[in-house]
């Protein structure tokens, strides 16, 4: 397939996702602002950790001084669901040299993960459409992260603004775009549950992997078995 032509593919699927980002990203801009972060240690926060969840999850634990060790820890715990993803999308990335598969895991994201999958349903994923996917979200999202820490102080609270609910209707989208009927209802509906549970009890970073080990178990019980081939 034609390199340029595919690029351009993968540059109208991320679109909407980038759309998604900018109040997402100014978001979180504005509220490290509010927790007391310049406008350059907000940008470098995203452009150094560059993982949208995660760095939320910061903010919530982020206090003076700085509880270093629990960051990273949260951190850790949030960002190790990039390892099922990986492996996930190895085998369908055939075409990739070493390089190319180490540069992929880097921008690697929950929604250049998706749109990749959903491509991989019907033909391969090249290294072309995925750096237009993958490549293209950390521009909108560090721009807004900017943007958001700089005019934090004269938007107020943007959650008066329904701009916090952003990032739940992106990866509603997302789902939408993989459901696969009951299999899918099940697992959706076991990881939001233990993520609730986990996010009411225990507060985060737990509620992110209490929500991915019960998909995850969900998913198992839910596969239907392959009928061996006579």
């Amino acid at each position: 397939m034609n390199p340029p032509a595919t690029a351009r593919e993968g540059a109208r699927d991320i679109l909407p996702a980038m759309i998604a980002a900018v109040p997402i990203g100014m978001l979180f801009g504005a509220l490290a602002v509010g927790k007391g972060l310049s406008v350059l240690e907000a940008g470098l926060m995203s452009i150094l950790v560059f993982a949208g969840g995660a760095q939320f999850a910061a903010l919530e634990l982020w206090s003076y001084p700085v509880p270093v060790l629990a960051l990273a820890f949260s951190t850790l715990l949030i960002n190790a669901r990039h390892t099922l993803m990986g492996a996930s999308l190895n085998p369908k990335m055939d075409g990739f040299s070493l390089a190319q598969r180490l540069a992929a895991a880097w921008v690697l994201t929950d929604e250049s993960w998706a749109l990749a999958e959903r491509r991989a349903i019907e033909r391969r994923i090249t290294p072309a459409y995925w750096f237009a996917v993958a490549g293209m979200l950390p521009v909108a999202w560090i721009g807004c992260t900017f943007l958001g820490a700089w005019l934090g102080s004269f938007l107020g609270d943007p959650k008066r603004l329904g701009a916090d609910f952003a990032f739940t209707a992106l990866f509603i989208g997302l789902i939408a775009g993989l459901w696969k009927g009951r299999a899918t209802a099940i697992v959706v509906a076991a990881s939001a549950a233990a993520s609730a549970l986990a996010y009411i009890a225990a507060g985060p970073p737990w509620h992110v992997a209490a929500g991915a080990f019960a998909g995850i178990a969900a998913a198992w019980c839910a596969a239907t078995p392959e009928r061996a081939t006579p």
